[in-house]
């Protein structure tokens, strides 16, 4: 007549042929920590907190970030002033004669030709697809527009550590907005700043960082 096990204890199998059995679960429904990585080193931290908790000193300067912006904007603004320029050069003088029984006056008066309006706002076209994908295709999918990557630094996400993609760099560059309003004194806040953000960065969470190796 076989042993029953009491009522405080549980069945143990008996060990098979091959050896020992697998040792059971551990209570309350945990499970065994995961094996680490094949390399034999544990998994970094991720990104986040690391990039939060930087000193202020490795965050871009407020003056580099200027330098970065006149080189971005140099190109949109060559182009816009090849539009005026061009508007000037082919302007067209209409005259109206005033004449009655004591004088003749004649009134003339300046203004844009078809093809210089037209050409005009080409270039303003041009200017702006050029700002688009300089800021936005560009920089969101790498992390530096043209003049990011002259002073080599990025903008990421404090969260991600990685670029914001093209959409949200669309929107942060819409977000300086912000700045501008207040007298553009957001776009100084880099100077005292810890994370050396503008408000558009506080919106978007993005911080500006050196390219490592650069």
């Amino acid at each position: 007549m076989t042993d029953q096990p009491t009522s405080g204890e549980s069945y143990q199998p008996p060990p098979g042929p091959g050896g020992p059995a697998a040792p059971p679960p551990p209570p309350g429904g945990g499970s065994y920590p995961p094996p680490p990585p094949p390399s034999g080193g544990y998994a970094p931290p991720p990104p986040g907190p690391a990039i939060r908790a930087l000193p202020t000193e490795s965050y871009t300067p407020w003056l580099t970030r200027v330098l970065a912006f006149l080189i971005d904007n140099i190109p949109a603004a060559v182009l816009v002033g090849i539009g005026v320029l061009i508007q000037a050069l082919t302007t067209q003088q209409s005259c109206v004669s005033d004449i009655n029984q004591y004088s003749v006056n004649q009134y003339c008066v300046s203004q844009p030709s078809g093809i210089g309006m037209l050409l005009y706002w080409l270039t303003v076209l041009l200017a702006l697809a050029y700002l688009v994908w300089n800021y936005g295709y560009r920089q969101g999918t790498t992390g530096s527009s043209i003049g990011k990557s002259v002073m080599k630094f990025k903008v990421v996400s404090e969260v991600t550590g990685q670029p914001i993609g093209f959409g949200m760099s669309v929107v942060r560059q819409l977000a300086h907005f912000v700045d501008q309003i207040i007298c553009y004194i957001g776009y100084l806040f880099p100077l005292w700043d810890a994370k050396r953000q503008t408000l558009a960065d506080k919106i978007m969470t993005t911080v500006c960082l050196p390219i490592e190796g650069a």
